[in-house]
């Protein structure tokens, strides 16, 4: 078995079946754990521009992703063809991402050399956002090998490695033969992103999905006593 089989073709669904199972176990059986640990009584400087800056290049990110990478061609092919839609992706998902990095970096810093957050940051947090300022890395450098396939061919091929993951059809591996290593790094530190999401302060952005269902939640009705009675 080849290096591409295993971490492209088994890897996914290693990384997928821990995330969502250690979500749903450590929710189950942590409840005190399942929280952001923020770090703004310690010091708030840096944290309002940093956290802005990464949360929605990130969040713009990874809904760009999801929606990209899973819709199919023939979806929106009546809107754009896959170099528009390619060309979309590199300038917005250029945007957010310089836009993540800054405040990823920002964070980071606060992390590293500001000596009461540092002491009071467990290897888990700060392991964790390395692991994101080195996605963002790769991420920013697949724009200009992008840019050498304009055609969007790249894309499409990338895209159908993810449509073929989630929907359990042969092949996928086979679409990544001509990739570069930047893109596979990429992906393969993105699994790995999932794999160890479980582990780490990331369950927060659980709970902020959640939020949207609890503001979209039914009137409660509330009585007094003497209307519960009658």
């Amino acid at each position: 078995m080849t290096f591409d089989y295993f971490a492209f073709g088994l890897y996914p669904y290693l990384a997928l079946a821990v995330f969502f199972t250690g979500s749903l176990l450590r929710f189950d059986r942590e409840q005190y754990t399942w929280k952001s640990d923020s770090s703004q009584l310690l010091r708030h400087g840096q944290l309002r521009l940093g956290s802005n800056l990464f949360h929605v290049g990130v969040l713009f990110l990874f809904f760009g992703h999801l929606v990209g990478m899973l819709t199919p061609h023939w979806a929106y092919e009546w809107l754009l063809n896959a170099g528009s839609k390619q060309m979309l992706a590199m300038v917005s998902g250029g945007i957010a991402g310089v836009a993540a990095f800054i405040g990823v970096t920002l964070l980071l810093h606060r992390r590293l050399f500001d000596d009461r957050i540092r002491n009071t940051s467990r290897p888990a947090d700060i392991f964790i956002l390395f692991l994101l300022w080195a996605q963002l890395v790769l991420g920013l450098a697949t724009i200009p090998l992008s840019a050498q396939h304009l055609d969007g061919s790249m894309m499409l091929r990338l895209a159908g490695w993810a449509q073929r993951i989630v929907t359990f059809q042969p092949g996928a591996v086979d679409l990544l033969a001509e990739a570069g290593w930047v893109f596979k790094a990429h992906m393969l530190l993105g699994l790995t992103i999932f794999l160890v999401f479980p582990f780490t302060r990331l369950v927060h952005i659980w709970s902020g999905f959640a939020a949207v269902g609890y503001a979209l939640r039914p009137y409660q009705v509330v009585r007094t006593r003497q209307q519960a009675k009658g």
